[in-house]
């Protein structure tokens, strides 16, 4: 056979064997062929090429069953990869590393793919397997709770030891929980605590930093997104720092989102100007001595009061220091100090106070659609202390329950089981050494979307273009902005990152499941983003017009 000669061949429960019914699945990494089996038959449109001939292609599959739907899946894999998604194959014709493919849900067939087992960066697309595993492992609807506790007598109001702050590994703890827990104190008749503070970082201890961003933001750092890792922290581990402007010519008030005083030191000043002026004041976190410091200058129109965050160096140390500037600003008096520490709790401990975290649903869907990297890597720590049932020391081991779970989603789905466990340090993606396929990645949507229990909840935390707060993901047609409901990952260093994946639905109402991860290569480390954008959009845009 000549190569490039179509040949249609078609699958029954039996046997395989060449046919000449018009194809209708266009084959592609295999999958539909390892899940489609059992049942009618159905049938697959294949290109011969010089390497593979017709005669050694029907001896192959003429085994008929399994053995013969492997074999099928092992000549497909030694093919070229077809350019069923081509804005993205000239894309990586250009220098661009691709991998993608989209799978209709209804009956397990390929309907695209390109390069679908080559695993790339797949930045915060990361987060869907995350997501998978927690709504495996606990309910929707659970919930982490922050405690006070004590095992001291309440004598007149005083409590004679110490006060225990009990984390609970919730990443969703911010300063209006604090307050809460404090009012509880307060109505339980508590107006000062003799002893310490202990913050009790439970589920999980000290974590070592292992991103370049976290390494260096123990020393200092002027933005929120590289918080280090505490089991027990707040507004995502940073400081809310409230700039309000007073006259111009005056310096402008800096105090805390959720206190009137900052309990770190502020050094500097940030002056009030007149409306319209150029806004040039910046605010800095460093740390000394184990200490965090705010450090501020430059000016604020007067009619541009801010709200602003930076990460805290130890998150658990933070949230004890802002909880006792709490109680002290709402009447209860700490005697001793701020203290971290795993305690041992004795029989007569008791609950002082209590507050419920969000739901695992909706801290993953604000994860999701905000991609909050610091809510990510606590569920992953968390996580991997509920099931391994020993608590992590460090993220790039606790990310194994997720390449454990993506193992089992793929032999769930009786997916050929790749022949090396897919790379994940991180929950987050924030770690560029993770490595996901779109084979890897379209599992997931798959199976989630056969298991009627944890479907809402993972689908739900997907973005629908028109209404993503993205720009770059509000351009396109009718379809693209309303039938399509994905995750986006993007990073910058060491190579460009531009992923999507998620589910498009079909014009019949039924559903697609798609994974697109473009990066930069070793002739083109840098792809843009609007450019990596453009393809991927313009694909499935293709793949919309047809479905």
């Amino acid at each position: 056979m000549p190569p490039g000669t179509p040949l249609t061949v078609r699958f029954s429960p039996h046997a395989v064997v060449p046919s000449r019914h018009p194809p209708s699945v266009r084959g592609g990494y295999g999958t539909s062929v390892c899940r489609r089996l059992r049942g009618s038959a159905f049938y697959i449109r294949v290109r011969a090429y010089a390497n593979h001939g017709a005669d050694e292609l029907s001896e192959r599959m003429s085994r008929g069953g399994a053995g013969g739907a492997f074999a099928l899946f092992a000549i497909l894999s030694a093919l070229p990869a077809r350019a069923d998604f081509d804005e993205l194959a000239a894309l990586e014709r250009s220098g661009a590393r691709v991998t993608a493919a989209a799978v209709d849900l209804g009956n397990a067939s390929v309907l695209a793919q390109l390069n679908a087992d080559t695993r790339l960066t797949p930045a915060s697309l990361t987060k869907l397997t995350l997501t998978a595993a927690a709504l495996d492992a606990w309910l929707a609807d659970k919930v982490f709770r922050t405690q006070l506790l004590s095992a001291a007598p309440l004598e007149g109001g005083e409590l004679a030891g110490d006060l225990v702050l009990q984390g609970a590994g919730d990443p969703s703890l911010d300063d209006h929980s604090l307050w809460s827990l404090a009012a509880q104190l307060k109505g339980a008749g508590v107006t000062a605590v003799r002893g310490r503070l202990l913050v009790n970082a439970a589920p999980f201890g000290v974590v070592a930093c292992e991103t370049d961003d976290r390494c260096k933001a123990l020393e200092r750092s002027d933005t929120a997104y590289d918080a280090p890792l505490a089991s027990v922290g707040v507004d995502f581990g940073t400081w809310c720092i409230s700039v309000r402007p007073g006259k111009p010519g005056e310096p402008a008030a800096v105090r805390g989102c959720g206190v009137m005083n900052l309990p770190v030191p502020v050094e500097g000043t940030i002056r009030t100007v007149n409306a319209g002026a150029r806004e040039t004041f910046w605010v800095e976190r460093v740390t000394r001595g184990g200490n965090d410091v705010l450090r501020v200058n430059g000016n604020v129109p007067v009619d541009r009061p801010q709200e602003l965050y930076r990460s805290m160096s130890n998150p658990a140390q933070g949230v004890g220091l802002l909880f006792a500037e709490i109680l002290r600003e709402i009447g209860i008096r700490v005697g001793g100090p701020v203290q971290m520490g795993a305690t041992t709790l004795s029989p007569t401990t008791a609950v002082l106070a209590e507050i419920e975290g969000l739901s695992v649903r909706e801290q993953l869907g604000r994860m999701l659609r905000f991609s909050n990297n610091y809510i990510a890597d606590v569920l992953t720590l968390n996580l991997a202390a509920s099931v391994q049932k020993v608590p992590p020391t460090d993220l790039s081991s606790a990310s194994r329950v997720l390449s454990d779970f993506l193992l089992r989603a793929q032999r769930s789905g009786q997916l050929p089981v790749p022949k090396s466990p897919p790379v994940l340090l991180s929950g987050s993606g924030l770690t560029p050494e993770n490595r996901l396929s779109a084979s890897d990645l379209v599992s997931l949507p798959a199976y989630e979307y056969r298991d009627s229990r944890r479907f809402p909840a993972f689908y739900g935390g997907m973005v629908v273009p028109r209404d993503s707060p993205f720009e770059f993901l509000r351009d396109g047609s009718t379809d693209w902005l309303d039938r399509v409901a994905l995750k986006t990952g993007t990073m910058n260093d060491p190579h460009s990152v531009c992923g999507i994946a998620g589910y498009a639905r079909k014009r019949d109402g039924g559903w697609m499941a798609f994974a697109i991860i473009v990066n930069g290569g070793p002739t083109l480390q840098h792809v843009p983003l609007r450019r990596a954008m453009s393809a991927a959009r313009a694909d499935l845009e293709k793949l919309l017009a047809r479905f």
